[in-house]
């Protein structure tokens, strides 16, 4: 194992103070006010750039962007592999990124900056300098993202994301569940509770990943069972569309269960890394919905106890 790999690991360890614990997520999800959340968040790791008086949307942004900070921190200090690696597992800042950029493409009006994505960039310097939808499609076609089968809001909303799931079913092996079960999530939700038929591209994309049977199911039932088992797990039990949100939930359970499985390992090799972003990314998931929670007046604390 090289000196790049070892000290990758060691600082992947040596991230993980920067999550919140459980007690203190606990805090900001009871707190009566989105002001008074905001005020516990000021000794924490998500300090940076949140603003006393934000609002619930910027507050959450200026956490996910910590989030993005950790995990730039984190590729920095990783081989050329594990830095890819890391970035296709943060490809959700990018796909952000051209997300807003559509929008104003499209209103004429700005969004909120921006991410810094750093190291962390597939295409979006290329992307961000187009000046037309058409000429967005084109370059997303022209990169790892793949054209998106239309410049349509909801196209690039499935499209991005069902690219970066079969891009990390495929080049992330330790992240191969995560991602097919995400591919499940994606479809299901689309195909059945949105009632929208998947673009060309999003389609073969997918079947790569869950197989062609069950992208061409007939319904949702169908579509379950003709899951591989490395995607149905997170689909399984749910019985109608509906009821989507609980393999939402399911999903996360299992990135932080694995995530932690990850770095009780002893080894030095990439597992403890992608248990680190697991992790980093869970607790930002968890302090983004304490926040909700605390917007709406104070939530049940329970909520955000840590998985065993």
């Amino acid at each position: 194992m090289s000196a790049v790999q070892v000290a990758g690991t060691v600082r992947a360890r040596s991230m993980l103070s920067r999550c919140l614990a459980p007690a203190a997520v606990a805090g900001v999800a009871g707190a009566a006010t989105l002001r008074e959340a905001l005020a516990r968040l000021t000794a924490t790791p998500y300090r940076h750039d949140l603003a006393p008086a934000a609002g619930l949307a910027e507050a959450q942004r200026s956490v996910a962007a910590t989030l993005l900070w950790h995990l730039r921190v984190l590729a920095g200090w990783q081989s050329r592999s594990g830095a890819a690696a890391v970035r296709l597992l943060a490809s959700g800042f990018e796909i952000a990124c051209v997300e807003a950029h559509a929008r104003a493409l499209h209103a004429g009006v700005p969004s909120y900056p921006p991410y810094r994505l750093g190291t962390l960039n597939t295409a979006w310097r290329r992307i961000s300098a187009t000046t037309s939808l058409d000429g967005l499609r084109s370059a997303l076609a022209a990169s790892a993202w793949g054209d998106p089968g239309a410049p349509t809001a909801a196209a690039l909303a499935i499209g991005l994301r069902v690219s970066a799931a079969q891009r990390t079913a495929t080049a992330v092996p330790g992240a191969a569940a995560w991602a097919s079960g995400r591919m499940a999530l994606l479809v299901a939700r689309e195909t059945y509770l949105m009632g929208r038929e998947l673009p060309g591209p999003s389609a073969r994309r997918a079947a790569r990943t869950i197989g062609p049977a069950a992208v061409r199911a007939l319904g949702y039932d169908d579509f379950v069972r003709c899951l591989p088992a490395d995607a149905r797990w997170v689909v399984s039990g749910i019985e109608e569309p509906g009821e989507l949100w609980k393999a939402e939930l399911r999903w996360w359970d299992k990135v932080e269960r694995d995530g932690r499985g990850m770095l009780r390992r002893a080894d030095l090799g990439f597992a403890p890394v992608l248990g680190a972003v697991a992790l980093l990314s869970v607790n930002a998931w968890r302090v983004r919905a304490a926040l909700e929670l605390a917007a709406r007046g104070g939530g049940d604390p329970e909520a955000f106890d840590a998985v065993d």
